[in-house]
C-alpha cells in the first residue's frame, strides 16, 4: 500500500468542497499534493492555505490534463490520483440544455477515464499506485431530476469495478468512493429530506483512509452500502413515491435562488 508520507498526489477539482478537504487531509498526513482546478485564483489561495501546489486544469481537455500531470511529475512520479472534479445540473431531463448535459458527462465520467489513462502507464511500470474515483450514492440510487448526474456516477462505479479487475495483481489499487449528499456548493439549495448529509471532511477522511486498506468501494457513511440493493428490491410504486418525497428536482426538490451562484459559476466556466 501507499505510504502517504512523502507521496505525490494529484487531486482534481481541488479548489473547493470535497477536493479542498481531501487535499488538506492528504497534506496533513505528509503527502505532497497538487490540486488542479478551472478556478486558478481560488486554487492558488487554497494551495497557499493548506501547503499544496496549484495548477490550472480543465478536466475535459486532454492537453490541460496532461499539463497538470506533467507539472506534478516534474520532480518524481505520481503515487496517487484522486479524480474528484464533478458538477451537477438539476431539473427535468427534457427541459435541460443538451450541451450542458453532455458537459456534465464529460466532467463527471469522461475526465475520470482521461485521468486514469494518463497516470496508469507510469504506475504499471513501477507496479505501484493508488487511484480514487469519487462517485456518489447517486451511482447506486437513482433520483428524478438528476438523471444525467446519476448516469455519470453509475458509469464511474462500473468503470472502477472493471478497472479494478483488470489491474488485479498489478500492485495498483482502485477505490470508488460513494458519498451521500455532501454540504458543498454542488448541493446548494437542494432539499434533502430523509437523506443523510455529510461534511466535506468526512468524505476526505474516507478518501485518505483508502490508501491503507485499498477496498474497492467505500460508501460514506458505510451503513449505506446495501441501499442500492434495497432500491432494486422495492416495489416500483413505493419507490416512485419515496423518490418524490425525498426531493427529486423534477418535483420541486431545489431552490433556484439558493442555487443561482453555483449555476452562474458553471456557466462562466
Amino acid at each position: 500500500m501507499i505510504d502517504l508520507h512523502g507521496a505525490r498526489v494529484c487531486v482534481t477539482g481541488g479548489a473547493r468542497g470535497i477536493g479542498r478537504a481531501t487535499a488538506a487531509e492528504l497534506v496533513a498526513r505528509g503527502a505532497r499534493v497538487w490540486i488542479g482546478d478551472l478556478d486558478l485564483p481560488v486554487a492558488e489561495r487554497t494551495a497557499a492555505e493548506i501547503g499544496a501546489s496549484a495548477h490550472p486544469l480543465d478536466v475535459t481537455d486532454e492537453n490541460s490534463f496532461r499539463a497538470f500531470i506533467a507539472a506534478a511529475e516534474a520532480d518524481g512520479p505520481i503515487d496517487m490520483l484522486v479524480n474528484n472534479a464533478g458538477i451537477q445540473l438539476m431539473g427535468g431531463f427534457a427541459d435541460q440544455d443538451l450541451a450542458a448535459m453532455q458537459r456534465e458527462l464529460a466532467v463527471n465520467l469522461g475526465a475520470v477515464l482521461t485521468g486514469v489513462h494518463l497516470v496508469l502507464p507510469g504506475m504499471r511500470l513501477r507496479r505501484r499506485g493508488h487511484i480514487v474515483n469519487v462517485a456518489s450514492m447517486a451511482g447506486k440510487i437513482t433520483t428524478p431530476g438528476i438523471a444525467t448526474y446519476c448516469a455519470s456516477k453509475f458509469g464511474v462505479v462500473a468503470f472502477s469495478r472493471a478497472l479494478r479487475a483488470e489491474l488485479a495483481g498489478s500492485g495498483i489499487t482502485v477505490t470508488a468512493v460513494l458519498p451521500a449528499a455532501t454540504r458543498t456548493d454542488l448541493t446548494s439549495g437542494v432539499k434533502l429530506r430523509l437523506q443523510p448529509t455529510l461534511t466535506p471532511q468526512q468524505v476526505a477522511t474516507a478518501i485518505a483512509d483508502s490508501v491503507g486498506h485499498g477496498r474497492g468501494e467505500v460508501t460514506v457513511p458505510r451503513w449505506l452500502a446495501p441501499v442500492g440493493l434495497v432500491e432494486e428490491l422495492t416495489p416500483a410504486p413505493v419507490l416512485w413515491w419515496l423518490k418524490r418525497f425525498v426531493g427529486g428536482a423534477e418535483y420541486g426538490g431545489y431552490d433556484p435562488a439558493r442555487r443561482k451562484n453555483y449555476l452562474d459559476r458553471l456557466r462562466q466556466q
